[in-house]
């Protein structure tokens, strides 16, 4: 009864001091800077690079809009970046809304400002899938606009997370270009964790903007010390010669690259492909110029037709016979390259990351273009839609050996009796959020780690040397290779098309080899089997890659460990009086316990590289040039990424 009464006396005397003088108003950018994450996804490298994606995309959009055919991006000698088009120009009249600021000033300065809301600006767009350039303004240490338009070059600057210098203002003449924007901008390093962009991944992404946009010229340029390079892309055959660089790496089933298209008077479909003798799909899926990571409505309509469509043939040429069963999607799919881009006024986007398109409309203009256009390549084109065919019988046929295999492997594991590998040393929690799971290359390195671990929640599994390439095996071949069924067996969720996220046993699958060429392979064999067989593992950010220290030094009594040479280096600049020696750390298996535990297995003290997939398509290709036939493709790869230590992190 007393505490009712005090409760009573709260509420009418004060309210605990939660009056509306307790409520905060953020106003302008200040939402921004307050909670950067909510606008960028983090603070780290992607959250980093977000900004350029946001002043991009602007730029894309004037090249969808059919005003821009160049655009240029600069990273700058003093670390900030500028981009550039030859698009109309942001508006610098007066706004309706504001009467004392220009259109430009706005989009710059208010949240969910621009030409996509509804206004007639543009017909497609995919700015309503980023949060406006106004968010690279307030993130910034300072931002230079410049807008040319009517033969004059207006200018305006802003400072310290988007506060104006002066209004917008003519800064003389237009030189060079009629009409566009440029946006020049420096990371605030008080927000983010680093501020030096890395120019593959901006390269990466201005490549693929280039496929999706056919002859529109993108220019990367670099400015930085040591790291000056140029590259310009430009594809007057847009997703045509998207696919075929897809396929580069591949040995394609034929030459030719399959094309069709179709337009209605608010959305239009643009579909590329071509099979190699691969055993995978790649399907990759664009709506107004963003990557539909999870699919959606536009590949749901393709899916069904491809497998309508074939099947359809197959039996009208007799290459199927009465008595045989329809060809399955799957089994259509194998081996089969890609590109889905459609255009639509009203993007409608689905699930946390925004990577799923929902408008049903896009389904069943996708679904009738691909049965009409599909079923005309296929007759006109009989000696390739023939191998199409033959591939599609043999990828069933080894379906149903996958199956038997997979049933086997069921009935051996409930001979079993608890279906775990004999060699798993598991932990005794069973809370998948609080459990995980070290991978170990050989026995002695398992004999270590089951030392160094924390039991209960701590499981080891190890493997003995290097695991089947699935890359270049069928599921059928792959499901009889013993450490493979170990894999799948401890991880407990199933594989390919039957896997299921819901039921992993751990919610962090560790990778823990060796830091020599060896330990290399072995994580790139590892990542290859989790991305093509268990892909939700890796989307979901399931999959890690622990990284061993190169180094140990005293200081005192105490035992420093350093990563890499990197980090030797920024050591003994910290401590340029340090005289005591660096130990090279031997591999796994030579490690003590204690050294392995303190090292790469104590929660508090390791370091682990999660592994992601922000480009599907990249990922992709990455597999398919270490893992496949291509030796060539993959020396230029290892070439070129040598002395990139983040490279994993596709």
């Amino acid at each position: 009864m007393a505490m009712n009464a005090n409760l009573q006396e709260d509420s009418t005397s004060g309210n605990n001091g939660y009056t509306a003088e307790a409520i905060t108003v953020l106003e302008g950018l200040e939402p921004v800077r307050m909670r950067p994450g909510m606008y960028i996804g983090s603070t780290g490298p992607s959250g980093l690079h977000h900004l350029v994606w946001e002043v991009v995309d602007n730029s894309i959009d004037e090249a969808m809009a059919g005003h821009c055919d160049k655009i240029k991006v600069t990273l700058l000698s003093d670390g900030g970046c500028q981009v550039v088009d030859n698009g109309r120009g942001i508006p610098v009249d007066k706004h309706p809304q504001y009467e004392d600021k220009s259109a430009a000033e706005i989009v710059l300065t208010v949240l969910h400002a621009g030409g996509k809301f509804g206004g007639s600006g543009y017909k497609v767009s995919g700015g309503l899938h980023g949060v406006g350039v106004s968010v690279v303004n307030a993130l910034s240490t300072r931002l230079i606009l410049e807008i040319d338009r009517d033969g004059n070059t207006h200018r305006m600057e802003f400072r310290d997370g988007g506060t104006p210098i002066a209004p917008l203002a003519v800064a003389g003449k237009s030189k060079g270009r009629k009409h566009g924007t440029t946006v020049t901008f420096w990371p605030d390093p008080t927000i983010f964790e680093e501020t030096e962009f890395r120019a593959q991944t901006i390269m990466e992404r201005l490549q693929t903007m280039a496929f999706l946009n056919k002859s529109l010229e993108i220019t990367f340029e670099d400015k930085r010390p040591g790291k000056e390079q140029s590259v310009t892309y430009k594809y007057d055959g847009g997703i045509v010669d998207y696919a075929r660089h897809l396929n580069h790496s591949k040995e394609s089933l034929f030459k030719k690259v399959g094309y069709f298209s179709q337009a209605e008077e608010e959305q239009e479909v643009e579909i590329s492909f071509q099979w190699n003798t691969g055993f995978y799909e790649s399907i990759h899926s664009y709506a107004n110029g963003i990557a539909t990571i999870d699919g959606g409505m536009h590949e749901e309509g393709f899916r069904k037709a491809i497998t309508n469509v074939v099947n359809k043939y197959a039996r009208g040429k007799n290459l199927l016979k009465e008595k045989d069963e329809n060809l399955q999607g799957e089994d259509i799919r194998e081996g089969l390259t890609a590109i889905i881009a459609v255009r639509l006024q009203n993007p409608q986007f689905e699930g946390q990351t925004k990577g799923k398109l929902g408008n049903v409309s896009i389904r069943s203009l996708v679904e009738r273009t691909t049965n009409e256009k599909l079923a005309e390549w296929l007759e006109e084109n009989p000696r390739e839609a023939g191998q199409i065919v033959q591939k599609a019988i043999i990828a069933a046929r080894a379906r149903v050996a996958a199956r038997q295999a997979r049933d086997l492997t069921r009935r051996k594991s409930a001979l079993e009796g608890a279906g775990l590998p004999g060699k798993l040393v598991d932990c005794s929690s069973r809370d998948p959020r609080e459990s995980e799971i070290f991978i170990v290359e050989g026995n002695s390195a398992g004999g270590s780690a089951k030392d160094a671990r924390d039991p209960r929640t701590q499981a080891i599994l190890p493997i003995r040397g290097k695991i089947l390439n699935v890359e270049r095996a069928r599921v059928d071949r792959m499901l009889k290779n013993s450490e493979i069924q170990a894999l799948i067996s401890a991880i407990g969720a199933g594989l390919a098309d039957d896997f299921d996220l819901s039921k992993i046993r751990y919610h962090k699958i560790i990778i823990l080899a060796d830091a020599d060429v060896d330990g290399s392979h072995i994580r790139t064999l590892l990542l290859t089997f989790f991305f093509r067989q268990m892909k939700p593992l890796v989307e979901g950010g399931f999959v890690y890659v622990a990284q061993p220290p190169l180094y140990s030094t005293l200081m005192g009594k105490e035992k420093v460990y350093l990563k890499d040479d990197a980090a030797k280096a920024n050591f003994l600049a910290e401590h340029p009086n340090h005289k005591a020696e660096f130990q090279r750390l031997k591999g796994l298996g030579e490690m003590d316990f204690d050294e392995l535990r303190d090292t790469t297995m104590d929660v508090s003290k390791r370091s682990l590289l999660q592994i992601s997939v922000d480009q599907a398509a990249l990922a992709d290709d990455v597999c398919s040039v270490l893992m496949g036939e291509d030796v060539e493709s993959r020396r230029h790869f290892i070439q070129t990424n040598a002395k990139d230590v983040r490279f994993l992190d596709i």
